[in-house]
């Protein structure tokens, strides 16, 4: 996820055809399973390891470090360094997906305008240029901005793809409106970095009536896993240390939502739709909202977390084209979102874990999410009933 808007382990690649989660699950709001077809005509070496320089970079929203700078800024710094583009980069799902798209339907970007939000080193922008769109206009506000100006030059699209350095928020174009809008905005848990809310203020300043924003769909979903040995060594750690109690921090390392690969063999329960949105229509204000979920055991087993994560849909092209980050899917940067429960949650097959999730930009730093979790369980074995609170940042 490229940075731009001022609001606010390891799976290795198998195979070259890719399908949406499938979730066996008899409730309503779980969509159809839909294959994607994922040409790899381009070898490309497996994602490197993550070390969230963009999490590490979210500050409080009011805070000011070295005396001038704001979060804000922070944010734009931890996407100045070419490092975090390899990794986007390399995450095969992800930029093979946006080539296809473009690739494959070349007829919608042929002679059009296009304007790439949080451009990143400029990739989906040369896509563009090269299936022939009239003109690209690539916006990105960190320093790499510098650097995807000279790889447009290097690579013959200078008088196509024009580099505009700034927040989207404050530049001007030279065109009173464009035909496409594609941006890969999507960050940890679907909408942590809050992103989106700068795709929205693009669409809604920019956008022709009809235009395209791509992609054009996202959803979040739930899950439940057994995962007693890195519960135990990731929070319960905390309980004693070398013979002391540092609970306090235990404490803290509960309300901070973990992105680790989860192993498939780990779910526990169905999978459960919580929100699709409409990027071509929602408003900012859908991105904050609350859904049920009802989590149905598949087997007798222990629950110690619950798992986040989100596919995304290209649904205006010729082909149904996307792709999903859930455990069942080939992996991508940005793996999975694990919520860890203060219970252990004993469960028999067939009974369920129903609860709300309560979802939203968190107020001192809207770049942070907040997230209130409901839930209970009322089994044989175990009955339990609890409100937790968690903020990714």
């Amino acid at each position: 996820m490229d940075s731009i808007s001022t609001n606010s382990n390891d799976n290795k690649p198998s195979k070259a055809k890719f399908q949406y989660e499938v979730c066996d699950n008899n409730d309503e709001t779980v969509t159809e399973s839909s294959n994607l077809d994922l040409d790899e005509d381009t070898s490309m070496s497996d994602p490197a390891p993550s070390a969230s320089a963009s999490a590490s970079a979210a500050v409080d929203g009011n805070s000011m470090v070295g005396g001038d700078k704001t979060s804000a800024d922070y944010y734009f710094d931890s996407y100045s360094h070419f490092g975090i583009h390899e990794e986007m980069l390399k995450d095969v799902v992800r930029t093979k997906t946006y080539q296809n798209v473009i690739y494959k339907n070349s007829f919608l970007f042929k002679d059009k305008v296009v304007l790439d939000v949080g451009a990143g080193t400029g990739i989906l922008s040369l896509f563009c240029a090269k299936v022939g769109a009239k003109h690209v206009y690539a916006i990105e506000c960190s320093s790499m901005a510098d650097m995807a100006q000279e790889i447009v030059k290097q690579n013959g699209f200078s008088n196509v793809i024009t580099v505009i350095k700034g927040k989207v928020e404050e530049i001007d174009l030279p065109v009173p409106q464009v035909d496409i809008i594609i941006s890969e905005w999507m960050g940890y848990f679907l909408l942590y970095e809050n992103m989106l809310d700068t795709v929205l203020y693009a669409r809604d300043k920019w956008l022709v009536k009809d235009g395209l924003v791509l992609p054009d769909k996202a959803s979040l979903y739930l899950t439940a896993i057994e995962d007693a040995d890195y519960k135990e060594d990731k929070i319960e750690f905390w309980n004693s240390v070398y013979g002391f109690d540092m609970s306090c921090i235990r404490k803290q390392a509960m309300m901070e939502p973990i992105v680790d690969t989860v192993d498939q063999n780990q779910i526990a329960t169905n999978c459960q739709l919580l929100k699709t949105m409409d990027i071509s229509k929602m408003t900012s204000g859908d991105a904050s909202f609350t859904a049920p979920f009802k989590l149905v055991a598949e087997r007798d087993d222990y629950i110690h977390a619950l798992v986040a994560y989100f596919d995304v849909s290209f649904t205006k092209c010729h082909k149904l084209l996307g792709f999903s980050t859930g455990p069942k899917s080939r992996g991508t940067h940005w793996k999975q979102t694990v919520l860890y429960l203060e219970d252990v949650l004993t469960v028999c097959q067939g009974e369920a874990v129903v609860g709300s999730m309560t979802v939203a930009p968190n107020k001192k730093n809207p770049r942070d999410v907040d997230i209130m979790l409901k839930y209970s369980v009322n089994g044989r074995h175990c009955r339990v009933s609890r409100t937790q609170y968690y903020r990714m940042r």
